[in-house]
């Protein structure tokens, strides 16, 4: 189990991460994929504003990849941490090398990494985040402020 100091540095390296989300999914041609409506409900929750496509939402994932695949962009895959989520993500890699669309996989392997088993499933972040913020004697809102300049990403 980690101390309250390990505690307090997986909470700050999660609020780091998804504020940087939360930059980069806001760009111009860039879509945020989940797996389901709750999933989305609680990206929306934790600030996300940009476009998010749901996969189970009468379309198949082959569908869903083709849709976004036939133009340029970038697709930010965020499935569930457990086996059935990694088998999602890999067929949906699958489909999407041939298009034009760039997957970025690095908030999925990153996220996991900062949760390592605590939460399996998008989601809960919204409610594992405000248990933690609630922690901290912080607001969620916290996860909604915009990111510091030093962590937005090139203007254009």
């Amino acid at each position: 189990m980690r101390g309250p100091r390990a505690a307090d540095d997986v909470f700050w390296a999660f609020v780091d991460l998804w504020q940087r989300l939360r930059s980069e999914s806001a760009a111009p041609g860039t879509v945020i994929v989940v797996e389901g409506d709750r999933d989305r409900r609680a990206l929306r929750r934790l600030g996300i504003e940009g476009p998010i496509a749901v996969v189970h939402a009468g379309r198949t994932l082959s569908g869903t990849a083709q849709q976004l695949g036939g133009t340029p962009g970038r697709v930010i895959l965020l499935t569930d941490w457990d086996t059935e989520g990694g088998h999602f993500a890999q067929r949906f890699k699958e489909y999407l090398a041939a298009g034009r669309t760039e997957l970025d996989l690095e908030y999925r392997r990153r996220l996991a990494r900062i949760l390592r088993g605590e939460l399996v499933h998008v989601e809960g972040l919204a409610g594992w985040a405000r248990r933690q913020a609630e922690r901290r004697g912080q607001s969620l809102d916290l996860f909604a402020e915009p990111a510091p300049a030093e962590l937005d990403g090139p203007t254009e």
